[in-house]
């Protein structure tokens, strides 16, 4: 019975998203790879390449990051009804513990304890970040190849930092480039194997005039 219980997609993605959302700090962003973790590493519901595709997606489309992933993750597994939940499970419980401390904040702001909390949990949240990052970059010169990718790289540097250029900008043009960058290799792979294609029975041709 209780093994029927953890096993329900319901249960899971109710326990998953409320974890992502409570353990959560520092918002959107370094919530990623604690749902990461959850839909890739410990449920596997969708493999890492098609997380990366969604986490770009994400970007690009107003509101919180984390809450339209949350709602990604609910609908693939279970429609409308499953995004519903995932998403409910996401902000509803951190929801109420804000409201509850609301009455503390002036204290616990300025408490020692808080500050220390804070300046400790940081280095780990820039370490998580930094694994995820470093994680698809070698995905990215992988699939794009090692100049490329540095290429590519060093310009939404550029574009997001030296221009200050609106990071969802940056993510559509990068977008429109992948797909017509795959585009052109497949066109360039099927005019390859069209030629060796047609090689073909020349070879064997001249190989049967050879034995000939």
């Amino acid at each position: 019975m209780a093994s029927a219980f953890r096993d329900n997609m319901y249960t899971q993605l109710t326990w998953a998203l409320m974890k992502t959302g409570i353990i959560g700090y520092g918002g959107g962003p370094s919530v990623i790879p604690l749902i990461r973790y959850e839909a890739v590493n410990h449920y596997k519901w969708l493999e890492d390449e098609e997380f990366g595709e969604i986490l770009a997606f994400a970007n690009a489309l107003p509101g919180p990051i984390a809450t339209k992933i949350a709602a990604y993750l609910g609908y693939r597994q279970k429609g409308v009804l499953g995004a519903i939940v995932a998403v409910l499970a996401h902000i509803v419980p951190s929801g109420i513990a804000m409201i509850a401390l609301l009455s503390f904040v002036q204290y616990l702001s300025s408490a020692a304890f808080v500050q220390g909390m804070i300046g400790a949990v940081t280095p780990v949240i820039a370490v998580m970040l930094g694994m995820m990052a470093y994680e698809f970059g070698e995905r990215a010169v992988k699939g794009l190849g090692i100049y490329v990718g540095i290429g590519f790289f060093a310009l939404s540097f550029g574009l997001l930092q030296g221009i200050h250029l609106h990071p969802a900008i940056v993510i559509v043009l990068f977008l429109g480039y992948g797909a017509f960058h795959l585009k052109t290799v497949a066109a360039i792979k099927r005019r390859k194997e069209r030629k060796l294609d047609r090689h073909k029975p020349q070879q064997k041709e001249g190989a049967t005039r050879g034995l000939d």
